[in-house]
């Protein structure tokens, strides 16, 4: 067994560069694919995998995560953090060469592996390094700073590559910022191991049926509202079923389990999975949606709607150090898990009474708010879960949390996406059936009309064709109907919100405060 600590400050501060680094990256990418995504699709045509951009992503990671979470525990997680960082670097260039939507979403799924290899070591590693919770929360605001500088550069420079430089440029990107990643931790990171028992047989058979059930009920999802034959449809349905059965029944009878059971049952760490569930869900379908609500239906270009949704990145850098600064000094830290949520509700709230004319800075402000609560709620229930999580599973803690609200995320895509799709439709079939022109409905039921001036232009020209002098009309109403689903999906969000506070309360109290010895340490109660 090799047992290092990073005892030296600078060995420390390195070490954290690297861990940075990594965040940074994994943060990098999460943000720039937002503004560029309307574009990518209106370039690949390919609306209908819209959403899966981002699912294959995270199912890919909800699978990797809990995997790498207990093998990190097990041998040390600097192995695992080198072998995550070049397979996110040469999936991000894997991206940047797809020349159609399903190469994408392939790519995106490698990624998504290297990128739950990465949330699985990183988050962790940082409770190895400093074990004693007060010194952690300050060496957090580093982690917060990384993370923040590249959500604020993320929205800003994914526009901005995708109006000037083009869409594949917001994956290159990832390849510098992955060479400096893998020099940082190759040098400077130590080995952590904790104890000297003999490595567990991991959990294969719960992984593959982790991956069963979630795919077959994300397919299930998404195809859905496309009508796709009964018969397939029923059989999705009940492999997800059965494989969740038996997930379950191996689960409990498995002396390894990927997913610790026990842990879901433990009434200190469920309801800070349950939050981290919803957190998921609400925040990955705004970042994907709100670009397609600024570029689709208020007409932006990708810099000006980067511009505007830079608010949201930035000020979860700020919310996060402010709570840092907050929390450690109040009596019950709960009190952030509301605010939190408070100003996140607001966000939501504010953008569904939205419309064409809404300033840029009513929407700048609403980011900002959804901004603060993220940056509350993240680092807080990372916080709450290390500090109640026994200290030999606190990888498998960390990454159950990190799993949960990537579920979360893959939930809230695909339910947001089939919601805004079913309505997008409903609303442009009751627009055309008002002036008795159904005729052009499968031209305006694709949303991708509104993202790519060439469908829009040969739309015209076909109405022009067919007598019809209403183009702009019909396509000023297409937009209308795009925001109108999108209010819709904003709504449900606010209410998943509110529904999310008596989960609050049923979260553990933890307590900051001075040990006997001198030193800090957090008790749960």
């Amino acid at each position: 067994m090799e047992q290092t600590s990073a005892r030296d400050f600078r060995q420390q501060l390195l070490a954290m560069l690297g861990i940075c680094f990594v965040v940074a990256m994994v943060a990098l990418d999460q943000t720039v694919i937002g503004t560029a995504l309307p574009t990518i699709v209106a370039e690949l045509r390919g609306f209908d995998l819209y959403a899966w951009v981002g699912t294959s992503y995270l199912l890919c990671s909800i699978i990797t995560v809990p995997i790498f979470g207990k093998l990190g525990d097990e041998h040390g997680r600097k192995p695992y953090a080198l072998v995550a960082i070049l397979l996110f670097t040469v999936a991000s260039m894997l991206c940047g060469m797809a020349r159609d939507m399903l190469q994408l979403v392939l790519a995106r799924g490698l990624q998504g592996i290297g990128g739950g290899m990465l949330v699985a070591t990183a988050f962790a590693t940082v409770a190895d390094l400093f074990p004693e919770p007060r010194e952690r929360l300050r060496w957090q605001v580093l982690l917060s700073g990384a993370f923040g500088l590249a959500n604020a550069f993320g929205p800003t420079l994914g526009g901005f590559l995708t109006e000037y430089w083009g869409w594949r440029w917001v994956f290159f990107v990832n390849l510098p910022v992955g060479v400096v990643s893998f020099w940082f931790v190759w040098h400077y990171l130590p080995r952590i191991r904790h104890g000297d028992h003999p490595a567990a047989q991991l959990d294969w058979p719960g992984a593959a049926l982790i991956a069963l059930t979630l795919g077959s009920l994300q397919l299930l999802v998404e195809w859905l509202p496309q009508h796709k034959p009964p018969a397939v449809l029923a059989l999705l349905a009940a492999t997800g079923i059965l494989a969740g059965g038996l997930l379950l029944w191996w689960e409990r009878r498995c002396a390894n389990p990927i997913l610790p059971l026990d842990m879901l049952a433990q009434d200190s760490l469920r309801p800070l999975f349950t939050l981290s569930l919803l957190t998921g869900f609400c925040m990955f379908a705004l970042m994907y949606y709100i670009p397609l609500l600024l570029q689709g239906g208020f007409g932006m270009s990708p810099n000006h709607a980067g511009l505007l949704i830079t608010p949201l990145a930035v000020f979860i850098t700020v919310g996060s150090i402010a709570n840092g600064r907050i929390v450690a000094h109040l009596a019950d830290p709960k009190q952030m898990l509301y605010a939190g949520l408070g100003f996140f509700w607001l966000a939501a709230l504010a953008l569904t009474q939205m419309g064409h004319d809404a300033p840029d800075a009513l929407i700048a402000a609403a980011m900002m708010s959804a901004g603060i609560g993220l940056g509350i709620l993240l680092p807080n229930l990372t916080l709450f879960t290390q500090s109640t999580a026994p200290r030999a599973r606190l990888g498998v803690a960390t990454a159950m949390l990190q799993s949960t609200r990537m579920i979360g995320g893959m939930l809230g895509m695909a339910l947001i996406g089939t919601l805004v799709s079913h309505r997008y439709v409903a609303e442009i079939d009751t627009m055309l059936l008002a002036g008795d022109g159904l005729q052009w409905a499968p031209s305006l039921g694709d949303p991708q009309i509104l993202l790519d001036p060439g469908l829009a232009h040969d739309f015209s020209a076909a109405l022009a064709r067919a007598g019809h002098d209403d183009a702009v009309a019909l396509l000023a109403g297409a937009r209308d109907a795009l925001i109108a689903a999108i209010h819709s999906s904003q709504w449900l969000i606010a209410a998943l919100v509110a529904l999310a506070l008596p989960v609050v309360y049923r979260a553990p109290r933890i307590l900051l405060r001075r040990a006997a010895d001198g030193g800090r340490t957090v008790s749960g109660e």
